[in-house]
Protein backbone atom coordinates (compact mmCIF):
# COMPACT_ATOMS: atom_id res chain seq x y z
CA UNK A 1 0.00 0.00 0.00
CA UNK A 2 1.58 3.29 -1.13
CA UNK A 3 1.01 6.83 0.11
CA UNK A 4 2.61 9.46 -2.10
CA UNK A 5 3.15 12.71 -0.21
CA UNK A 6 4.35 13.22 3.34
CA UNK A 7 2.19 16.14 4.42
CA UNK A 8 -0.69 16.06 6.93
CA UNK A 9 -3.14 14.35 4.54
CA UNK A 10 -0.66 11.68 3.51
CA UNK A 11 0.61 10.97 7.02
CA UNK A 12 -2.84 10.64 8.57
CA UNK A 13 -3.84 8.32 5.71
CA UNK A 14 -0.73 6.23 6.39
CA UNK A 15 -1.54 6.06 10.08
CA UNK A 16 -5.13 5.04 9.49
CA UNK A 17 -4.14 2.31 7.03
CA UNK A 18 -1.35 0.95 9.23
CA UNK A 19 -3.81 0.74 12.11
CA UNK A 20 -6.08 -1.26 9.81
CA UNK A 21 -3.28 -3.78 9.27
CA UNK A 22 -1.86 -2.59 5.94
CA UNK A 23 1.84 -2.56 5.16
CA UNK A 24 2.29 1.11 4.26
CA UNK A 25 5.09 2.86 2.39
CA UNK A 26 5.18 6.67 2.32
CA UNK A 27 7.03 8.37 -0.56
CA UNK A 28 8.14 11.99 -0.24
CA UNK A 29 10.23 13.88 -2.77
CA UNK A 30 11.70 16.25 -0.16
CA UNK A 31 14.44 15.26 2.28
CA UNK A 32 11.96 14.81 5.15
CA UNK A 33 8.23 14.53 5.73
CA UNK A 34 5.97 17.05 7.44
CA UNK A 35 7.64 20.18 6.11
CA UNK A 36 4.42 22.04 5.35
CA UNK A 37 3.11 21.20 8.83
CA UNK A 38 6.25 22.73 10.29
CA UNK A 39 5.78 25.79 8.10
CA UNK A 40 2.17 26.12 9.25
CA UNK A 41 3.36 26.04 12.86
CA UNK A 42 6.00 28.71 12.41
CA UNK A 43 3.80 31.35 14.06
CA UNK A 44 1.58 28.95 16.03
CA UNK A 45 0.07 25.73 14.69
CA UNK A 46 -3.61 26.48 14.04
CA UNK A 47 -4.93 22.92 13.83
CA UNK A 48 -8.65 23.55 13.54
CA UNK A 49 -11.48 25.81 14.69
CA UNK A 50 -13.91 25.57 17.60
CA UNK A 51 -17.00 26.78 15.71
CA UNK A 52 -20.05 24.49 15.78
CA UNK A 53 -19.67 21.79 13.15
CA UNK A 54 -22.30 23.22 10.74
CA UNK A 55 -20.39 26.52 10.68
CA UNK A 56 -17.12 24.69 10.06
CA UNK A 57 -18.47 22.64 7.16
CA UNK A 58 -20.00 25.77 5.62
CA UNK A 59 -16.46 27.11 5.21
CA UNK A 60 -15.90 24.61 2.39
CA UNK A 61 -18.53 26.17 0.15
CA UNK A 62 -19.58 24.00 -2.79
CA UNK A 63 -17.39 21.02 -1.93
CA UNK A 64 -19.88 18.53 -0.44
CA UNK A 65 -17.48 15.58 -0.49
CA UNK A 66 -15.05 17.61 1.64
CA UNK A 67 -17.86 18.67 3.96
CA UNK A 68 -18.81 15.02 4.42
CA UNK A 69 -15.21 14.16 5.26
CA UNK A 70 -15.12 16.87 7.93
CA UNK A 71 -18.38 15.59 9.38
CA UNK A 72 -16.81 12.12 9.61
CA UNK A 73 -13.52 13.31 11.14
CA UNK A 74 -14.47 16.45 13.02
CA UNK A 75 -12.51 19.17 14.81
CA UNK A 76 -13.30 17.33 18.04
CA UNK A 77 -11.78 14.16 16.58
CA UNK A 78 -8.68 16.06 15.47
CA UNK A 79 -8.19 17.54 18.95
CA UNK A 80 -8.59 14.07 20.50
CA UNK A 81 -6.03 12.69 18.05
CA UNK A 82 -3.54 15.39 19.03
CA UNK A 83 -4.16 14.70 22.72
CA UNK A 84 -3.40 11.01 22.15
CA UNK A 85 0.00 12.13 20.86
CA UNK A 86 0.57 14.05 24.09
CA UNK A 87 -0.29 17.41 22.53
CA UNK A 88 -3.26 18.88 24.37
CA UNK A 89 -4.96 21.78 22.60
CA UNK A 90 -6.64 25.03 23.64
CA UNK A 91 -9.08 27.46 22.07
CA UNK A 92 -7.70 30.93 21.44
CA UNK A 93 -9.65 34.15 21.76
CA UNK A 94 -10.64 34.02 18.08
CA UNK A 95 -11.98 30.46 18.37
CA UNK A 96 -8.94 28.98 16.66
CA UNK A 97 -7.48 25.79 18.13
CA UNK A 98 -3.75 25.41 18.88
CA UNK A 99 -1.56 22.83 20.60
CA UNK A 100 -0.55 24.05 24.05
CA UNK A 101 3.06 23.93 22.84
CA UNK A 102 1.97 26.19 19.93
CA UNK A 103 4.72 24.77 17.71
CA UNK A 104 4.37 21.89 15.24
CA UNK A 105 7.68 20.21 16.13
CA UNK A 106 6.55 18.29 19.25
CA UNK A 107 3.42 17.06 17.49
CA UNK A 108 5.29 15.94 14.38
CA UNK A 109 7.99 14.21 16.43
CA UNK A 110 5.41 12.21 18.42
CA UNK A 111 3.45 11.45 15.25
CA UNK A 112 6.44 10.10 13.36
CA UNK A 113 7.32 7.93 16.36
CA UNK A 114 3.82 6.47 16.31
CA UNK A 115 4.00 5.84 12.56
CA UNK A 116 7.34 4.11 12.95
CA UNK A 117 5.92 1.92 15.72
CA UNK A 118 3.06 1.00 13.38
CA UNK A 119 5.60 -0.21 10.82
CA UNK A 120 5.17 2.61 8.29
CA UNK A 121 8.18 2.81 5.97
CA UNK A 122 9.40 6.20 4.74
CA UNK A 123 11.13 6.79 1.42
CA UNK A 124 12.35 10.38 1.16
CA UNK A 125 13.93 12.08 -1.84
CA UNK A 126 11.70 9.88 -3.98
CA UNK A 127 9.34 11.51 -6.47
CA UNK A 128 6.29 10.19 -8.30
CA UNK A 129 6.76 10.43 -12.07
CA UNK A 130 3.42 9.08 -13.20
CA UNK A 131 2.37 5.61 -14.26
CA UNK A 132 4.05 2.72 -15.96
CA UNK A 133 0.53 1.62 -16.80
CA UNK A 134 -2.40 3.39 -15.15
CA UNK A 135 -4.93 0.83 -16.32
CA UNK A 136 -3.52 -2.29 -14.70
CA UNK A 137 -3.98 -3.94 -11.33
CA UNK A 138 -1.94 -3.97 -9.20
CA UNK A 139 -1.20 -0.32 -9.92
CA UNK A 140 2.17 0.39 -11.48
CA UNK A 141 3.69 3.70 -10.47
CA UNK A 142 6.92 5.18 -11.73
CA UNK A 143 9.10 6.47 -8.88
CA UNK A 144 12.45 8.19 -9.15
CA UNK A 145 15.05 9.37 -6.68
CA UNK A 146 15.66 13.10 -6.75
CA UNK A 147 19.46 12.82 -6.69
CA UNK A 148 21.18 13.69 -9.98
CA UNK A 149 21.42 10.68 -12.28
CA UNK A 150 18.78 8.63 -10.47
CA UNK A 151 16.83 6.32 -12.76
CA UNK A 152 13.10 5.57 -12.54
CA UNK A 153 11.90 2.46 -10.74
CA UNK A 154 8.53 0.77 -11.12
CA UNK A 155 6.41 0.37 -8.00
CA UNK A 156 3.53 -2.07 -7.75
CA UNK A 157 0.77 -1.32 -5.25
CA UNK A 158 -2.68 -2.71 -4.58
CA UNK A 159 -3.88 0.83 -3.87
CA UNK A 160 -2.36 4.30 -3.60
CA UNK A 161 -3.24 7.52 -1.82
CA UNK A 162 -2.01 10.61 -3.62
CA UNK A 163 -1.55 13.49 -1.17
CA UNK A 164 0.87 15.76 -2.99
CA UNK A 165 -0.58 19.13 -1.97
CA UNK A 166 -1.30 22.11 -4.17
CA UNK A 167 1.35 24.49 -5.47
CA UNK A 168 1.75 27.07 -2.73
CA UNK A 169 5.07 27.18 -0.86
CA UNK A 170 6.91 24.93 -3.34
CA UNK A 171 10.08 25.14 -1.28
CA UNK A 172 8.51 22.80 1.27
CA UNK A 173 7.35 20.32 -1.34
CA UNK A 174 4.01 21.39 -2.83
CA UNK A 175 4.93 22.29 -6.39
CA UNK A 176 2.03 21.00 -8.51
CA UNK A 177 4.30 18.70 -10.51
CA UNK A 178 1.64 15.98 -10.27
CA UNK A 179 -0.79 17.84 -12.54
CA UNK A 180 0.45 16.58 -15.93
CA UNK A 181 0.55 12.97 -14.73
CA UNK A 182 -3.13 12.98 -13.78
CA UNK A 183 -4.14 14.99 -16.84
CA UNK A 184 -2.37 12.43 -19.01
CA UNK A 185 -4.65 9.80 -17.45
CA UNK A 186 -7.73 11.83 -18.42
CA UNK A 187 -8.42 13.33 -14.98
CA UNK A 188 -9.89 16.84 -15.11
CA UNK A 189 -7.75 19.34 -13.19
CA UNK A 190 -9.00 22.85 -12.46
CA UNK A 191 -6.17 25.39 -12.87
CA UNK A 192 -4.17 25.86 -9.67
CA UNK A 193 -4.70 29.37 -8.30
CA UNK A 194 -3.59 31.27 -5.19
CA UNK A 195 -5.89 31.25 -2.16
CA UNK A 196 -5.48 33.02 1.17
CA UNK A 197 -3.00 35.37 -0.41
CA UNK A 198 -1.92 38.99 -0.36
CA UNK A 199 -3.51 41.50 -2.72
CA UNK A 200 -1.55 43.69 -5.12
CA UNK A 201 -1.95 47.47 -5.05
CA UNK A 202 -0.01 49.94 -7.20
CA UNK A 203 1.09 52.32 -4.45
CA UNK A 204 2.94 55.51 -5.12
CA UNK A 205 6.64 55.17 -4.40
CA UNK A 206 6.47 57.65 -1.53
CA UNK A 207 3.65 55.77 0.21
CA UNK A 208 5.27 52.35 -0.21
CA UNK A 209 8.66 53.55 1.04
CA UNK A 210 7.18 55.24 4.11
CA UNK A 211 4.52 52.78 5.24
CA UNK A 212 5.51 49.29 4.01
CA UNK A 213 5.54 46.93 6.99
CA UNK A 214 3.18 49.08 9.06
CA UNK A 215 -0.25 47.86 10.20
CA UNK A 216 -3.68 49.36 9.83
CA UNK A 217 -5.03 48.41 13.25
CA UNK A 218 -8.60 47.22 13.86
CA UNK A 219 -10.04 47.99 10.44
CA UNK A 220 -12.83 46.37 8.43
CA UNK A 221 -12.42 45.40 4.78
CA UNK A 222 -14.97 44.42 2.19
CA UNK A 223 -15.07 43.85 -1.55
CA UNK A 224 -17.01 46.50 -3.48
CA UNK A 225 -19.26 46.90 -0.46
CA UNK A 226 -19.69 48.92 2.70
CA UNK A 227 -22.26 46.49 4.07
CA UNK A 228 -21.15 45.80 7.65
CA UNK A 229 -22.34 42.20 7.39
CA UNK A 230 -19.94 41.64 4.50
CA UNK A 231 -16.94 43.17 6.28
CA UNK A 232 -14.00 41.26 7.73
CA UNK A 233 -12.32 42.89 10.71
CA UNK A 234 -8.79 42.77 12.03
CA UNK A 235 -5.34 44.22 11.42
CA UNK A 236 -4.12 44.68 7.84
CA UNK A 237 -0.43 45.02 6.93
CA UNK A 238 0.77 47.40 4.24
CA UNK A 239 3.51 45.92 2.06
CA UNK A 240 5.51 47.29 -0.84
CA UNK A 241 3.33 45.19 -3.15
CA UNK A 242 -0.06 45.79 -1.57
CA UNK A 243 -1.89 44.42 1.48
CA UNK A 244 -1.51 41.25 3.58
CA UNK A 245 -2.77 39.53 6.76
CA UNK A 246 -5.88 37.76 8.03
CA UNK A 247 -8.74 39.95 6.79
CA UNK A 248 -7.07 40.26 3.39
CA UNK A 249 -6.63 36.50 3.12
CA UNK A 250 -10.30 36.01 3.98
CA UNK A 251 -11.52 38.16 1.07
CA UNK A 252 -8.74 37.17 -1.33
CA UNK A 253 -10.64 34.34 -3.02
CA UNK A 254 -13.59 36.61 -3.81
CA UNK A 255 -11.19 39.26 -5.10
CA UNK A 256 -9.27 36.69 -7.17
CA UNK A 257 -12.43 35.50 -8.90
CA UNK A 258 -13.64 39.05 -9.48
CA UNK A 259 -10.28 40.06 -10.94
CA UNK A 260 -10.52 37.23 -13.43
CA UNK A 261 -13.75 38.76 -14.69
CA UNK A 262 -12.93 42.48 -14.63
CA UNK A 263 -9.18 42.99 -14.24
CA UNK A 264 -9.44 45.29 -11.21
CA UNK A 265 -11.48 45.38 -8.04
CA UNK A 266 -12.06 47.97 -5.34
CA UNK A 267 -11.43 46.98 -1.74
CA UNK A 268 -13.18 49.18 0.82
CA UNK A 269 -11.37 49.84 4.09
CA UNK A 270 -13.23 51.19 7.12
CA UNK A 271 -10.59 52.80 9.31
CA UNK A 272 -13.02 53.35 12.22
CA UNK A 273 -15.46 50.39 12.24
CA UNK A 274 -16.67 50.95 15.80
CA UNK A 275 -18.04 54.43 15.05
CA UNK A 276 -20.78 55.64 12.73
CA UNK A 277 -20.19 58.35 10.18
CA UNK A 278 -22.31 60.78 12.22
CA UNK A 279 -20.19 60.10 15.31
CA UNK A 280 -17.06 60.81 13.31
CA UNK A 281 -18.54 64.07 12.01
CA UNK A 282 -19.21 65.17 15.58
CA UNK A 283 -15.65 64.39 16.62
CA UNK A 284 -14.17 66.09 13.56
CA UNK A 285 -16.17 69.21 14.45
CA UNK A 286 -13.84 69.63 17.42
CA UNK A 287 -11.06 70.59 15.03
CA UNK A 288 -8.95 73.45 16.30
CA UNK A 289 -8.60 76.26 13.76
CA UNK A 290 -4.83 76.03 13.52
CA UNK A 291 -4.66 72.23 13.26
CA UNK A 292 -3.80 70.62 9.93
CA UNK A 293 -6.04 67.85 8.61
CA UNK A 294 -3.46 65.23 9.61
CA UNK A 295 -3.31 66.61 13.14
CA UNK A 296 -7.11 66.71 13.33
CA UNK A 297 -7.41 63.09 12.16
CA UNK A 298 -4.80 62.00 14.67
CA UNK A 299 -6.19 64.05 17.59
CA UNK A 300 -9.93 63.63 17.10
CA UNK A 301 -10.14 60.15 15.56
CA UNK A 302 -6.91 58.57 16.80
CA UNK A 303 -5.77 57.62 13.32
CA UNK A 304 -2.17 56.49 12.91
CA UNK A 305 0.21 58.00 10.35
CA UNK A 306 -0.26 54.87 8.20
CA UNK A 307 -4.05 55.26 8.23
CA UNK A 308 -3.78 58.96 7.39
CA UNK A 309 -1.30 58.07 4.66
CA UNK A 310 -3.84 55.64 3.18
CA UNK A 311 -6.46 58.41 3.09
CA UNK A 312 -4.04 60.66 1.23
CA UNK A 313 -3.02 57.83 -1.11
CA UNK A 314 -6.65 57.14 -2.00
CA UNK A 315 -7.39 60.78 -2.78
CA UNK A 316 -4.19 61.79 -4.53
CA UNK A 317 -3.27 63.81 -1.42
CA UNK A 318 -6.45 65.87 -1.78
CA UNK A 319 -8.33 65.21 1.45
CA UNK A 320 -11.79 66.76 1.74
CA UNK A 321 -12.08 69.56 4.29
CA UNK A 322 -15.79 69.11 4.83
CA UNK A 323 -16.37 67.04 7.98
CA UNK A 324 -19.13 64.91 6.44
CA UNK A 325 -17.09 64.09 3.35
CA UNK A 326 -13.99 63.34 5.44
CA UNK A 327 -15.95 61.07 7.78
CA UNK A 328 -17.42 59.23 4.78
CA UNK A 329 -13.93 58.70 3.41
CA UNK A 330 -12.65 57.36 6.74
CA UNK A 331 -15.55 54.89 6.77
CA UNK A 332 -14.95 53.71 3.20
CA UNK A 333 -11.45 54.21 1.83
CA UNK A 334 -11.37 52.86 -1.75
CA UNK A 335 -8.27 50.83 -2.61
CA UNK A 336 -7.94 49.59 -6.18
CA UNK A 337 -6.72 45.99 -6.31
CA UNK A 338 -4.93 45.01 -9.49
CA UNK A 339 -3.96 41.42 -8.72
CA UNK A 340 -3.17 38.74 -6.18
CA UNK A 341 0.22 37.66 -4.94
CA UNK A 342 1.76 34.75 -6.89
CA UNK A 343 0.76 31.17 -6.18
CA UNK A 344 4.19 30.37 -4.73
CA UNK A 345 3.59 33.04 -2.04
CA UNK A 346 0.01 32.04 -1.22
CA UNK A 347 -0.91 30.23 1.98
CA UNK A 348 -2.99 27.68 0.11
CA UNK A 349 -4.12 26.58 -3.33
CA UNK A 350 -7.47 26.65 -5.06
CA UNK A 351 -8.09 24.43 -8.05
CA UNK A 352 -6.86 20.88 -8.46
CA UNK A 353 -8.61 17.57 -9.07
CA UNK A 354 -12.22 18.35 -10.00
CA UNK A 355 -14.49 16.99 -7.27
CA UNK A 356 -16.68 15.12 -9.75
CA UNK A 357 -13.59 13.04 -10.62
CA UNK A 358 -13.68 11.34 -7.19
CA UNK A 359 -16.39 9.20 -5.69
CA UNK A 360 -17.76 9.48 -2.15
CA UNK A 361 -14.71 7.55 -0.89
CA UNK A 362 -12.20 9.86 -2.64
CA UNK A 363 -11.27 7.29 -5.29
CA UNK A 364 -10.63 8.59 -8.80
CA UNK A 365 -13.43 7.31 -11.01
CA UNK A 366 -11.05 6.97 -13.97
CA UNK A 367 -8.34 5.18 -11.97
CA UNK A 368 -9.73 2.48 -9.69
CA UNK A 369 -7.56 1.98 -6.63
CA UNK A 370 -6.17 5.54 -6.73
CA UNK A 371 -7.37 7.84 -3.97
CA UNK A 372 -6.75 11.58 -3.59
CA UNK A 373 -6.62 13.70 -0.43
CA UNK A 374 -5.74 17.17 0.80
CA UNK A 375 -5.03 20.24 -1.31
CA UNK A 376 -4.76 18.25 -4.53
CA UNK A 377 -8.55 18.45 -4.58
CA UNK A 378 -10.42 21.49 -5.86
CA UNK A 379 -11.68 23.01 -2.62
CA UNK A 380 -11.09 26.40 -1.05
CA UNK A 381 -11.33 27.52 2.57
CA UNK A 382 -10.16 30.47 4.66
CA UNK A 383 -7.38 30.41 7.21
CA UNK A 384 -8.36 29.78 10.80
CA UNK A 385 -7.70 26.04 11.05
CA UNK A 386 -10.03 25.07 8.21
CA UNK A 387 -7.17 24.24 5.82
CA UNK A 388 -5.48 21.73 8.10
CA UNK A 389 -8.82 20.32 9.27
CA UNK A 390 -9.84 19.44 5.71
CA UNK A 391 -6.41 18.03 4.93
CA UNK A 392 -6.64 15.69 7.92
CA UNK A 393 -10.29 14.84 7.27
CA UNK A 394 -9.84 14.01 3.59
CA UNK A 395 -6.73 11.98 4.43
CA UNK A 396 -8.79 9.91 6.86
CA UNK A 397 -11.61 9.57 4.32
CA UNK A 398 -9.22 8.45 1.57
CA UNK A 399 -7.65 5.86 3.89
CA UNK A 400 -11.08 4.54 4.83
CA UNK A 401 -11.86 4.39 1.11
CA UNK A 402 -8.74 2.30 0.53
CA UNK A 403 -9.71 -0.06 3.35
CA UNK A 404 -13.15 -0.51 1.80
CA UNK A 405 -11.57 -1.03 -1.65
CA UNK A 406 -9.24 -3.70 -0.27
CA UNK A 407 -12.07 -5.35 1.70
CA UNK A 408 -10.51 -4.77 5.12
CA UNK A 409 -12.89 -2.08 6.39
Amino acid sequence: MAVVGGGPAGLIAAERLAQAGCAVDVYEHMASVGRKLLLAGRSGLNLTHSEPLPAVTARYGDAPVVQDAVRAFTPTDLRAWAAELGQATFVGSSGRVFPEAMRATPLLRAWLARLTDLGVQFHVRTAWRGWTDAATQPLQLRMQGTEPGATPDDLRADAVVLALGGASWPRVGSDGSWVPHLRAAGVEIAPLRPANCGLTVTWTTAFAERFAGQPLKNVAVSVDSVDAAACVRGDVTITTLGLESGPIYTVSSAVRDALAASGTRVLTVDLHPDSSASELVARLARRRPKDSLSTTLRRTLGLTPAAIGLLREATGNDLPHDASALAALVKAVPVTITGTQPLARAISTAGGVALHEVDERFMLRRLPGVFVAGEMLDWDAPTGGYLLQASFSTGVAAADGVAHWLGIA
